[in-house]
């Protein structure tokens, strides 16, 4: 299973944003020695499916597979043992599934042994400002509802949480400081913020509690990722 990250090199995840599977391979085997995990989303495992874990793990870094997962407990089970099987090191589910689909997911990682995904929660995510939580009919704005979520997937056996960089020090304040976080939402000095709301700078975020800093378009989107990467990095050192 995997451990938190111990240097600035293994806080990044880059995230494989594309349809196009050789896109994403050239990236993952260019970024592999410069970052922590490789992250395939929903856009490019329903354009290739397992066919895109195998081709992007041979790049050689684990794998986050940020599928999002939210369905009734048994589905979600049944999900968390197919993508174990793939060998995915990190698996994200909602935490708005409620406490029951949350511990059917942990209960279905436990299941695959000692190399089994670590099971993320996603609490809000970070395009969701009040204003859109709101006309879901969530009061109260994204710390409140963060928050809640948080606790409640803990306390069902998630193993770790996915939250922006502004919530990570109040997580860390209600849950303490072995929660593992994945933030996106991260942006370097500088870059645009695309369709993020709740966003921090890489340093920013780690000094607030963030373990793990999702990064997408500032990395693959640069004229040379690699060099992007780097840069990262350094920045953290």
């Amino acid at each position: 299973m995997l451990s938190r990250p111990d240097t600035p090199r293994a806080r990044l995840i880059a995230a494989l944003d594309t349809q196009d599977l050789d896109r994403a391979a050239a990236w993952a085997h260019a970024l592999a020695p410069e970052v922590g995990l490789v992250k395939i989303g929903l856009e490019l495992f329903l354009a290739h499916g397992a066919a895109a874990v195998e081709r992007i793990a041979a790049a050689g870094a684990p794998v986050f597979l940020d599928l999002k997962l939210h369905d009734i407990p048994n589905t979600v089970a049944g999900a968390v043992r197919s993508a174990g099987a793939l060998g995915a090191a990190m698996l994200t589910v909602h935490a708005s599934g409620g406490a029951a689909m949350v511990a059917a997911a942990r209960s279905a990682a436990e299941g695959l042994g000692s190399g089994r995904p670590l099971i993320l929660a996603v609490t809000v995510l970070t395009s969701l400002g009040a204003e859109e939580l709101a006309a879901t009919g969530v009061a109260g704005g994204p710390a409140q509802q963060v928050l809640r979520l948080a606790r409640l997937a803990i306390e069902a056996g998630a193993d770790g949480l996915v939250c922006s960089a502004h919530e990570a020090r109040p997580i860390r304040t209600l849950l303490g400081p072995g929660v593992p976080l994945v933030v996106p939402g991260i942006r370097p000095q500088g870059s645009d913020l695309g369709d993020q709301k709740r966003v921090m700078t890489p340093r920013e975020a780690v000094a607030a509690g963030a373990d793990w800093l999702v990064i997408g378009r500032p990395i693959t989107g640069a004229a040379d990722p690699t060099a992007a990467a780097r840069a990262i990095s350094a920045s953290l050192a």
